[in-house]
């Protein structure tokens, strides 16, 4: 199984440059998939794409029987798209990916290192049932710590509960974790002229902006944070 994300745009030109921008390279020019080594991006320009996730396999069928008795499907073709309870939507794709997905041992663009995707919502319980159903398995965190990471394979997804984010929140947001390097990461975004979301203090004594938000064309957040 293979998993990637899909972002949308309604300027093919301007969302691959801002990738570029970044440090993203194509790994295909169709599908128009970028890549920083580890997150790997579908920039799609179909008026009726959405942000969200698509998940390769060869039958969904056990899997999509059960998310039937949860939400709507809808079926596409060559496979379905849902959206799990944050609104994000799922697209199950009943093939195998046009190029080889590999992650390498470090992320290469201007943000750092990236640790997957933060969904924010209003119940872990219900949201985490989606993803089991295909797959996922919890790697870290709980419920009572206000956050739970689930995996599929090299895949990961944070999900937080209500009033844990004092920021604003994009459902869903890529997530990068730089540590110490962080403020290095956030000048190197600020060189390149990209527009800053947030600036984050919240988390610093001194007030100093230690973790930014940008967000992409199509709408992604990107949590560029220590940790």
């Amino acid at each position: 199984m293979k998993s990637i994300i899909i972002t949308p745009t309604n300027n093919l030109e301007f969302s691959l440059d801002f990738y570029h921008q970044l440090g993203f390279t194509n790994l295909s020019d169709d599908p128009l998939w970028v890549s920083d080594g580890k997150a790997v991006i579908e920039i799609n320009p179909d008026r009726f794409t959405r942000a969200g996730i698509k998940l390769f396999k060869e039958s969904w069928a056990e899997e999509v029987e059960k998310v039937a008795g949860l939400t709507a499907v809808t079926t596409r073709e060559n496979g379905c798209l849902f959206s799990d309870p944050s609104g994000v939507w799922i697209y199950l794709e009943e093939s195998s990916p046009k190029i080889n997905i590999h992650s390498t041992p470090e992320s290469y663009s201007v943000l750092g290192n990236f640790v997957g995707l933060s969904l924010e919502t209003t119940d872990i319980a219900r949201s985490v049932r989606f993803y089991e159903i295909l797959g996922f398995t919890q790697a870290g965190g709980a419920p009572e710590q206000g956050y739970v990471t689930y995996a599929l394979e090299n895949f990961m997804i944070t999900f937080m509960k209500p009033l844990a984010c004092p920021h604003l929140f994009f459902n869903p947001s890529l997530t990068y974790f730089n540590g110490k390097n962080n403020l290095a990461v956030i000048e190197n975004i600020r060189s390149l002229n990209i527009t800053i979301t947030e600036e984050i203090t919240y988390f610093n004594k001194q007030g100093i902006v230690d973790n930014v938000i940008i967000r992409d064309p199509g709408g992604y957040g990107f949590f560029i944070f220590s940790d």
